[in-house]
């Protein structure tokens, strides 16, 4: 039978609150070219000084500690110069608080629509209702607010991302073992969503696999602390990191310190799964050090967050259904689309796993390759 194991104790706390998770979709295409080619769109009237080439968008950078929020900020001018965008930027250094500020200053230098990235999903109400309140449209990229009125929001399949995890560990291991997870802050939907798919697939997939939950806040020391002590407890087979920026490059040094990094194929190898598919991710799948990572698309994230602020300064609007550039609107709740952008799976073959199939890691399509 499988156990969980929360070692902070953090699921009696958070059980309110979180639900279980089915399977995520097909996320296996590789989709991350720089697509130009926009949805399907139906026009409305556009708000006044709003229509044309130009129009003022403000976008607040969130963070820049990661490898994958950096790739993202270098991103944003050049997808800003393609779409003919006048940028007014921010940045709010994981700061929610700062954020708000960042939106105020945005309203009083009058943008025509802006992009947000929070990091805290329920702190984002207050400068949802700031721009609401001036008839600015928001989208949010990588993040969906947990409450407040959003344009678009733009982001992968975060369940999906559990789920594939799950698929990839699951198939290797044949079912059986004791796994660690560094869970990000779960009071991030991201966080959330990643944590709840995993644990449902392990239950019904694969439950004779141990998994032992660390939550880390998004930080490498709680996870490496949680790492030690699991395996203090036993042999620990497989690891799912939820970020790869955050957590790769610490663990991989931890495991190596104790003599546990070993490459895919040999028999004591502990598998591992990542998310970002940042260059560091691609290198050590190549190496053998981990076995796969879900491409997150820092390229698409960045220009489909500014494609759709600069539609909603035109007053344009979409439906829910498949799009042009492969992936799909959906309405995760009333008045709120949410295009989920492809995350291809990647692995050293691209071989198929179990059902899901998988991207070569010297693929010229990733962004982690460009």
């Amino acid at each position: 039978m499988k156990h969980i194991i929360n070692q902070f104790n953090l699921l009696a706390i958070t059980a309110c609150v979180l639900a279980a998770c089915s399977g995520g979709g097909n996320e296996s295409q590789v989709q991350q070219k720089q697509a130009q080619t926009p949805p399907a769109t139906t026009s409305a009237p556009a708000p006044d000084g709003t229509g044309s080439n130009g129009a003022k968008i403000g976008i607040d950078q969130p963070r820049i500690d990661t490898d994958f929020w950096t790739a993202f900020a270098n991103y944003v001018p050049t997808k800003g110069q393609e779409l003919g965008a006048n940028l007014y930027q921010t940045s709010s250094n994981n700061d929610a608080q700062k954020m708000i500020a960042n939106v105020q200053q945005m309203l009083q230098s009058d943008v025509k629509a802006i992009v947000l990235a929070p990091q805290d999903t329920a702190a984002a109400t207050s400068a949802l209702a700031a721009a609401k309140a001036q008839n600015i449209p928001v989208v949010t990229v990588d993040t969906r607010p947990d409450a407040g009125d959003v344009y678009m929001v733009v982001r992968a399949d975060n369940k999906a991302y559990g789920t594939n995890a799950c698929i990839v560990i699951g198939e290797k291991l044949k079912g059986e073992g004791r796994v660690v997870e560094f869970q990000g802050a779960l009071n991030s939907i991201n966080g959330r969503d990643r944590s709840e798919a995993f644990a449902e697939c392990m239950k019904t997939k694969y439950p004779n696999i141990k998994v032992i939950e660390i939550p880390t806040d998004w930080k490498k020391e709680p996870a490496i602390a949680g790492l030690q002590t699991a395996l203090a407890g036993g042999k620990v087979n497989g690891i799912y990191m939820q970020a790869g920026g955050v957590y790769l490059e610490p663990t991989l040094a931890f495991l190596k310190q104790k003599n546990l990094l070993k490459p895919a194929g040999d028999a004591e190898h502990i598998v591992i799964v990542s998310n970002d598919g940042i260059k560091s991710e691609l290198e050590a799948i190549k190496r053998g050090d981990i076995d796969a990572t879900v491409s997150q698309p820092a390229d698409g994230y960045a220009h489909w967050a500014l494609f759709y602020a600069k539609a909603a300064a035109e007053g344009k609007t979409f439906q829910v259904g498949k799009t042009e550039h492969g992936s799909n609107i959906v309405q995760p709740r009333d008045g709120l689309l949410e295009d989920q952008i492809v995350a291809p799976v990647v692995t050293v073959d691209g071989a198929k796993l179990g059902d899901l199939q998988t991207v070569k890691a010297d693929s010229p399509d990733l962004w982690g390759n460009k």
